[in-house]
């Protein structure tokens, strides 16, 4: 039982760690570079934050599905195309990110720093 003192502390920054990395396969731009690809019309560009969150300050051109719901509006986006998915900080966008890759979406791409670096 000596031993479950450094296994469970172990775990838990294994698991925090793992949290804040960038998924596989996800690309990950600033919110500089968003700017020279928000007119590109082969990309779906979604804001995960809340609706309240969303019409206080949103970009031209996002959709805004919250993290919250996607799951239910994964049939709104195509596979065929790149998804740029943004909310305020990043974070939620990341985990958005996982949830479009496990469900088969190969081009994504997640706005680093998300809104609150937007000017």
């Amino acid at each position: 039982m000596e031993y479950l003192k450094y296994i469970i502390p172990s775990l838990l920054i294994v698991f925090i760690v793992r949290s804040f990395l960038s998924v596989k396969g996800v690309r990950q731009i600033s919110t500089a570079e968003l700017r020279k690809e928000l007119n590109d019309k082969n990309k779906q560009f979604i804001d995960v934050r809340t609706p309240a969150e969303y019409r206080a300050k949103s970009i031209r051109g996002f959709k805004n599905i919250p993290l919250h719901v996607l799951d239910e509006k994964l049939n709104e986006l195509s596979k065929e195309k790149e998804v740029v998915l943004i909310c305020q900080s990043g974070m939620r966008s990341s985990k958005a990110s996982k949830k479009l890759k496990k469900q088969g979406f190969n081009q994504v791409t997640n706005v680093k720093g998300g809104m609150s670096l937007w000017k």
